[in-house]
């Protein structure tokens, strides 16, 4: 189930690309500022549909799943599902670059990338992870808000960031440092989520209905 819930991960990562090309020629042709096209690539264009795209995964191939019995369960599978979508991501950052770079960029990029990024996905998705957990034993929709909002923009932040720093609008020791903050604060969120759906009761089976 790992092994099937990291491929689907994977796969989900060719739909995106479309999806995201297909959103910024959209975009492109809005006419307002570039930098609010910027922001709506950002947020909108990359963010938001990632996030969704690893739900669905964990949503078609998980939660229909007669033996998904643990909460807990639900941040697992996110997790898993966001280290196969970032392992595509990384591969195709790494081999095929938008624009030339020099050795010191490429590795500092490379760097945020194979560490920054993967955590990213991956605790992002554990954030969605858990308000899924806690709207299957509330019933109340203001967890799955809370999960995808600060997921998506935090995400979001995290490439605005990295833009900055590629476009030399910041420099890279304060956007590493900005950095740093958004993944320790959702590692934190994380670490906290999983103490409290370890406490929470096994029940027979989740469902969507």
């Amino acid at each position: 189930m790992i092994l099937k819930i990291f491929l689907y991960g994977m796969l989900i990562a060719i739909p995106a690309i479309f999806l995201e090309i297909g959103f910024f020629a959209a975009t492109a042709k809005i006419p307002v500022s570039g930098a609010v096209i910027n922001i709506l690539n950002i947020f909108i264009g990359v963010a938001l549909i990632e996030e969704v795209l690893k739900y669905f995964v964990v949503r078609e191939k998980v939660l229909r799943d007669p033996e998904l019995d643990e909460p807990i369960d639900l941040m697992l599978y996110m997790i898993i599902a966001a280290l196969g979508f970032a392992s595509v991501e990384n591969i195709l950052v790494l081999f095929l670059p938008a624009k030339q770079l020099l050795i010191s960029e490429a590795s500092f990029i490379t760097a945020f990338r194979f560490i920054g990024a993967t955590f990213l996905h991956a605790l992002a998705s554990g954030t969605i992870g858990y308000s899924l957990a806690k709207y299957f034993f509330t019933a109340k929709v203001k967890f799955l808000i809370f999960g995808f909002s600060a997921a998506i923009l935090l995400h979001g932040a995290f490439n605005f960031l990295i833009i900055m720093i590629d476009e030399r609008i910041i420099g890279k020791t304060s956007g590493f440092l900005l950095i740093v903050g958004i993944l320790a604060s959702l590692a934190l969120f994380v670490h906290i989520s999983f103490r409290k759906l370890e406490k929470l009761p096994s029940v027979s089976k989740i469902t969507t209905n």
